[in-house]
């Protein structure tokens, strides 16, 4: 083999590879795209915020290549920077602009050469780009606002700290605070700083300001870093405990508006989001030919004191997720740098193959080593895959393990807490009022000892379930007269039965049949399918119990049938199995009952199947005599007694039927409240504790809504957990709904997760009690709302004249009002316009619309349109020129005398003598 040979081979080697790396370079470049954003600049926290998230969403698509440029917060720089950023080609345009007005012109021959442009943050003049993105900063200063406005109600003055001047924040801020400050006499602002958005700008006017003025209650910073400046001023002149300071950004991490909040220097500040991702994603949307929304607003909230914990945990775990997502993605970095190299080296052997066909006997040898490398290269690749396979199934084995104990605890929790709050709240009871009568003394000790035996046997579930686990249990079977033992249980049950007025029933063919059973692990078995059935059987339904002595297959069978929801046909399979719980069940359960009723009856020897059409069925099998028990499984136990624990009578404790009985109270002198619970125990002792002072109406969930239209209750108090739909759905139902939107609402739930605490907020909820709770909280709790709720009916009726006059308030009571006068003075002249007719307009009915007028006006809805007529009669005479008749007439008075009768009761004098007298 010549040296010249050699030479050409290598050169046709080298070729080769070449040509390989520039076409899988050219595919890998053929689908990238250029986003550029031109940033005011990277100086403070909440810029740096914004583009760490758009770097992390452009990581996710390996297509896009993302430019950020720094303007360094000057107009004339980033007017280059897009300048730049055009040149360049990009595929989207990002511009936050420094100023509105100077921005606009590059912005918009940018948009005009036909890139898409997205404006973040800042706006700019006129309407020539793609898209917006940015939170309300018109809704950031009435947020602010309004929050000052709902904290006191004293007489405060303010220090506004403006932004940027030409700034669209900046403006916007100002005007949203401003025209709610204008709007609540009690709050005035009495001086304004300019900055250029950082706290070095103001020190020395707000120093003079503070010298000059010695009335300021607040401080509004248009963003936290003049917030935190002007706190340093305050401390400086120690002011800080005297003057409260609100920002805007509400950023985690040090020196950042929840942390300064949790610390008490900031009083509150507005969260205002960075938006990088969404910019990012609408981006994406854009590249992809998909239409965007023209205006893209983000959503602001208040922190203070109440919810800070919970953002700044909330930020705590996006960054956790944020750091992980970046050491997935190096990982996948390295991987993806680990496969292009082998890759490349399998390319470059396919190429060495191909030459070692024009070689002689080194070719065969070269072919020989290559095939071999190939197949070793093959097997790593299929260990590879099989590994990767074997992982993947492992870690979702972990996670559906993981979610179930997650569930399992949930529930569990879930079910412990209501006894709970029984127990607390009867025990609070029995200690408040020591002159109790005998028979609601032992009402309260029968709820006590109930619960107690309920809770009691939820604890020992748990240890059962442990204990089957470790494979502890030992058989302790005796002869036992299975009727009896059957009816033992049964009693346990009746009393239930009776309160639901479900059919329960028990049949037997053979009374005297004995078998050998563990009675104390038989006794679980019955108690879980029974409570089963009876959680899942509407009221009137029914469950029934039979025992068949099958003495050809010489075995028993034990049936327990329900009426309830049944279980879904593909699901039958795994009712026994550990934390299954039912698509269909949206009631708390641990998950393990049958689980462990399945493991029982197998000790026995038994077997237990189940089956579902028109309710459940269980069927349990036990086999008769003892051949099948080891000798250490059988004791000798005395026959079953009947015992039925706490000696009360019936009568002591026995709880009221579910449905709405009459009371003495007079509807229209008391409040009335309606108590949504499907736990007839706890729904019952509500009701008792609250029907002195109020009109109780009851629902156990099926027909919330209903019962909410048909009373238009004062107050609602609703469970999360129902059998229809959950408290949330309720809540947001009933205050979307115009007929009930006024009525405040309570949320009582053994829930006490914070996301769940903020779903019920979101829904529209007032107050938020978990259990277990104390029924004096409860009860306050009724009465404040009853008191702020008075409180508002004053606000309406003191701003009539606005609603009057078609100012918007913003909120649905008010639309109400405004729409209900706007109907009544449309028809002022009509004598035979009646309160059906303005229900019939309104679209509820005569009663919904009374109780709903009298709940926010305090006045009967046919007073409310008299007193309209009134007033406008008063008004037409005198600025009108028309007679009295014609007054009587115009104002929907059926004859002149009838009018002048009502105006004199009304004002004390005649028509005549007012319009003399004016």
């Amino acid at each position: 083999m010549t040296k010249a040979y050699l030479n050409c081979l290598l050169k046709f080697t080298f070729f080769i590879f070449l040509s390989l790396q520039i076409s899988c370079k050219q595919k890998e470049d053929a689908y990238k795209f250029t986003i550029g954003f031109a940033q005011t600049g990277f100086d403070d926290d909440w810029r740096k915020a914004m583009n760490q998230s758009m770097r992390i969403q452009a990581d996710f698509n390996p297509n896009i290549d993302l430019v950020i440029m720094d303007g360094e917060d000057d107009v004339d720089n980033q007017i280059e920077d897009i300048e730049q950023l055009i040149k360049k080609g990009v595929d989207v345009l990002i511009v936050s602009p420094v100023k509105s007005k100077p921005i606009t012109p590059i912005v918009k021959r940018a948009y005009n050469k036909g890139i898409p442009v997205l404006i973040v943050d800042r706006k700019i003049e006129g309407s020539e780009y793609t898209a917006y993105l940015g939170a309300d900063n018109l809704q950031v200063g009435t947020d602010a606002a309004n929050y000052l406005a709902s904290i006191t109600s004293e007489k405060s003055y303010i220090l506004e700290i403006k932004g940027l001047p030409g700034s669209s924040p900046a403006l916007e801020r100002s005007l949203g605070f401003n025209n709610v400050i204008k709007k609540n006499n009690h709050l005035e602002v009495i001086q304004s700083i300019d900055s250029n958005w950082e706290s070095y700008s103001i020190t020395d006017t707000l120093r003079k300001v503070l010298d000059e003025t010695k009335s300021i209650n607040y401080i509004f910073a248009h963003n936290d870093r003049l917030a935190l400046g002007a706190w340093e001023v305050l401390k400086e002149k120690g002011l800080q405990n005297d003057i409260k300071i609100i920002g805007v950004d509400g950023l985690s991490g040090p020196n950042g508006g929840i942390q300064l909040v949790q610390e008490g220097i900031f009083m509150a500040t507005i969260l205002y989001p960075t938006g990088g991702d969404e910019a990012m994603k609408l981006a994406s949307s854009i590249l992809n030919g998909q239409t965007v929304p023209k205006n893209n607003i983000l959503k602001t909230i208040v922190i203070d004191s109440r919810n800070a914990d919970i953002m700044k945990n909330q930020y705590d775990k996006i960054a956790q997720h944020q750091k992980d997502i970046e050491n997935q993605q190096n990982k996948l970095k390295r991987q993806e740098k680990i496969y292009s190299t082998q890759s490349n080296i399998l390319k470059l052997l396919l190429g060495l193959l191909i030459i070692s066909v024009l070689l002689g006997a080194y070719s065969i040898y070269s072919s020989y080593n290559l095939k071999k490398k190939k197949r070793e290269l093959e097997l790593q690749n299929k260990k590879i895959t099989i590994q990767r396979n074997q992982i993947r199934k492992i870690a979702d084995e972990v996670k559906k393990s993981n979610d179930a104990k997650v569930n399992f605890f949930t529930g569990l929790s879930h079910e412990f807490k209501t006894p709970i709050t029984l127990i607390l709240s009867s025990v609070e009871t029995l200690s408040d009022n020591k002159a109790l009568k005998d028979n609601k003394l032992l009402r309260e000790i029968g709820l006590i000892f109930n619960n107690s035996k309920r809770l009691l046997r939820l604890i020992n579930q748990l240890l059962d379930f442990r204990k089957i686990e470790d494979r502890k249990f030992t058989l302790r079977a005796s002869e036992t007269n299975l009727f009896e033992f059957t009816k033992t249980i049964f009693r346990d049950f009746e009393r239930e039965a009776q309160k639901r007025n479900i059919n329960f029933s028990l049949v037997c063919n053979n009374e005297a049949l004995s078998v050998f059973i563990d009675r104390n692990l038989m006794d679980k078995v019955y108690f879980n399918l029974l409570s089963n059935a009876f959680k899942f059987t509407p009221n009137n339904g029914r469950i029934h119990i039979e025992i068949v002595d099958d003495e050809i297959g010489n075995c028993v069978k034990i049936y327990f049938k329900d009426s309830g929801i049944g279980i879904p046909g593909k699901e039958l399979d795994n009712v026994f199995k550990v934390f299954y719980q039912g698509s269909n069940n949206n009631k708390p359960s641990s998950g393990i009952g049958l689980h462990l009723s399945k493991e029982f009856v197998d000790m026995h020897s038994g077997n237990i199947s189940v089956k579902s059409k028109n309710g459940t069925e269980f069927e349990i099998t036990l086999p008769k005599g003892k051949a099948h028990l080891a000798s250490e499984e059988i004791i000798q136990e005395p026959d079953v007694i009947y015992d039925s624990g706490l000696k009360l009578n019936e009568s002591d404790f026995e709880s009221e039927r579910f449905e709405q009985e009459s009371l003495p109270l007079n509807p229209d002198d008391v409040y009335s409240v309606l108590v949504i619970e499907d736990n007839i125990d706890l729904i019952q002792y509500i009701k008792g504790k609250l029907q002195n002072e109020f009109q109780v109406y009851l629902s156990n969930g099926t027909d919330a809504i209903e019962k909410a239209l048909e009373h238009v209750p004062d107050v609602i108090i609703c469970d999360v957990n129902l059998p229809d739909k959950d408290g949330f759905e309720i809540c947001e139902i009933l205050k979307n709904d115009l007929r009930t939107s006024h009525i405040p609402t309570i949320i009582l739930t053994a829930l006490d997760a914070k996301d769940s605490y903020l779903k019920g907020l979101q829904s529209g909820a007032d107050l938020y009690l978990t259990k277990p709770f104390s029924f004096r909280i409860l009860f306050q709790s009724i009465k404040t709302l009853l008191y702020n709720r008075e409180k508002l009916r004053y606000y309406y009726i003191n701003n009539i004249h606005k609603i009057n006059s078609n100012e918007t308030f913003g909120s649905q009571e008010q639309d109400f009002i405004a729409q209900m006068n706007h109907i009544i003075n449309d028809n002022l002249d009509n004598s035979n316009f009646s309160v059906e007719q303005l229900a019939e307009n309104l679209n509820v009915s005569r009663v919904q619309l009374y109780r709903k007028v009298k709940a926010i006006l305090g006045v009967s809805i046919s007073d409310y349109i008299q007193n309209m007529r009134m007033e406008k009669a008063k008004s037409l005479l005198e600025t009108s020129g028309l007679s009295i008749s014609e007054i009587a007439y115009a104002t929907g008075f059926s004859s002149p005398s009838y009018f002048s009768t009502n105006f004199k009761n009304t004002y004390k004098i005649t028509p005549k003598a007012f319009r003399n007298k004016s």
